[in-house]
C-alpha cells in the first residue's frame, strides 16, 4: 500500500514533531552533528534517544539537558553501531522505554586518517564497520518495526565525501564508505516504499572543533575550496534532520540533501 498524504495542512502542524519518537546515534558530543539534530527535533516537540559508544558522561549530560532545556523524554543508551546485536538490543529496549520509534537518525561514524597505502587493513574495516556496516545494522534492526507499524523515516548521515574525493587529505575509506550510505538510501527507499521513507544528508566541512589540529595552511586550503568561504556549524544542519523526520516531507525518499556550502559546484 502506498504511504499516506497526511492529514494536517498547516506547514507548521507538518512540521511539528510532538508525539513522535526520534532516536539519534552518535550525540554523546557538545556541538555534533548527532546532538545538533536531536535539538532540533526536540525542540519541535519530539521525545529524543541518543547513543553513545564510548563517552557515556557526555550521552547521560546531553539527554538530561534535552529534557530539562525542551520538556521533552530524552534518555541515552550504549551502543555500538559496528555491532549489529547491540543496534538491535538499542531498538528493542527504545521502543520498551518510549512505546515506539517514528523516526531513526543513524549519524554514528568515524573518519579516516589516512589513505590506503598509509593505513592498516583494520583501520579500512574500523571505517567500513562503522560507517557503512554501522548503517546497515542500524536499518536491519529498526526496519522490522517501521514495517510493522506502517511507518516511518530513516534518516542516514552521509557526507559530501560520497560525491568528491576531497583534497588534499587522503580518506579513500572515508569516502567510500559514504558513497555507499548515499546509494544504501536510494536502495532502501525502493526497499522500504510501502511503509516508510529513507533519505540522507551529506554535509560538506562542519566545524565541530573536531579538525582543530589539522594544519593551518590544509585548512585554508579548505576554505578556498568553499564558494561560501567558510565551514558550517552543527545547528546549520539540524532543520534538515527535523524536515527529513517530519510530515513535512512526506512525499520525500531516496533522495540525498548536500549541504556544503557549495563545495560540490566547482
Amino acid at each position: 500500500m502506498p504511504i499516506k498524504v497526511p492529514e494536517q495542512e498547516s506547514l507548521t502542524d507538518l512540521l511539528s514533531l510532538r508525539g513522535k519518537v526520534v532516536v539519534v546515534t552518535g550525540a554523546s558530543g557538545p556541538a555534533g552533528m548527532g546532538i545538533e539534530a536531536a535539538r532540533g527535533c526536540a525542540e519541535m516537540g519530539a521525545d529524543v534517544a541518543i547513543t553513545y559508544s564510548s563517552r557515556a558522561a557526555g550521552g547521560e549530560r546531553n539527554a538530561q539537558d534535552l529534557q530539562k532545556t525542551y520538556g521533552i523524554k530524552s534518555k541515552a543508551f550504549k551502543c555500538n553501531v559496528s555491532n549489529f546485536d547491540e543496534v538491535e538490543r538499542l531498538v528493542n529496549d527504545v521502543v520498551a522505554e518510549f512505546g515506539k520509534i517514528d523516526a531513526f537518525i543513524a549519524n554514528a561514524g568515524k573518519t579516516a586518517d589516512n589513505g590506503i597505502l598509509d593505513s592498516s587493513v583494520s583501520d579500512w574495516h574500523e571505517v567500513i564497520e562503522t560507517d557503512l556496516n554501522g548503517t546497515y545494522h542500524c536499518a536491519k534492526a529498526v526496519g522490522p518495526h517501521f514495517k510493522e507499524r506502517g511507518t516511518g523515516s530513516f534518516v542516514i548521515t552521509a557526507s559530501m565525501s560520497g560525491h568528491i574525493a576531497n583534497f588534499p587529505q587522503e580518506q579513500t575509506s572515508y569516502n567510500t564508505a559514504k558513497a555507499g550510505c548515499i546509494h544504501m538510501a536510494r536502495s532502501l527507499a525502493n526497499e522500504w516504499r510501502d511503509f516508510a521513507r529513507v533519505n540522507s544528508i551529506s554535509p560538506g566541512y562542519i566545524d565541530t572543533g573536531l579538525s582543530d589540529f589539522v594544519d593551518k595552511k590544509i585548512q585554508d586550503l579548505w576554505l578556498s575550496m568553499i564558494p561560501m568561504g567558510r565551514n558550517g556549524r552543527a545547528k546549520e544542519l539540524k532543520g534538515a534532520y527535523v524536515y527529513l523526520c517530519s510530515d513535512a516531507s512526506s512525499y520525500m525518499t531516496g533522495t540525498d540533501l548536500l549541504i556544503d556550502g557549495g563545495y560540490c559546484v566547482r
